[in-house]
């Protein structure tokens, strides 16, 4: 099978990702969203790009692959990886991150060059008193930050 890249509205990309993603629902928004599909034109998988969660880091030149969702296809989230940074490398950007859980070995950020700047630990969550939020099915999960930068 031979996948190629191609271009995925906001919705069709939500509705992967809300069929074929492990741990997350879809995200809210995005600045561009990228799909491989096969020969037959069935998409195989999508990369969600936005700004960075963590406001630290939107420092108006990083984005943040906030989801890649694959239906098992070998190779698409590789794919989907380098072609999230060569877009965003595109549109100027210079710096490119995501995140994955402990129990990911991250195997297709390391096919696409990308590279591990640090290794958070697990917190409780986002819930406090003065803005109380439900619990996402993240909290005490440690995880790993990669980047792509030029």
């Amino acid at each position: 099978m031979t996948l190629h890249l191609v271009p995925v509205r906001f919705r069709d990309a939500a509705a992967f990702v809300a069929m074929w993603h492990r741990h997350n629902p879809p995200p809210v928004g995005m600045i561009f969203a990228v799909g491989t599909a096969d020969d037959d034109g069935i998409l195989r998988g999508v990369a969600v790009v936005g700004r960075p969660v963590a406001r630290h880091l939107d420092d108006g030149h990083t984005l943040e692959v906030t989801r890649t969702a694959t239906d098992g296809t070998r190779n698409a989230n590789s794919m989907l990886y380098g072609a999230a940074w060569r877009a965003a490398r595109a549109l100027g950007y210079r710096r490119l991150i995501t995140y994955t859980q402990a129990s990911e070995t991250g195997a297709s950020l390391r096919a696409a060059g990308w590279r591990v700047i640090a290794q958070r630990p697990p917190r409780p969550g986002w819930h406090c008193p003065s803005r109380p939020r439900t619990p996402a099915r993240s909290e005490y999960m440690p995880r790993t930050l990669w980047e792509a930068v030029s």
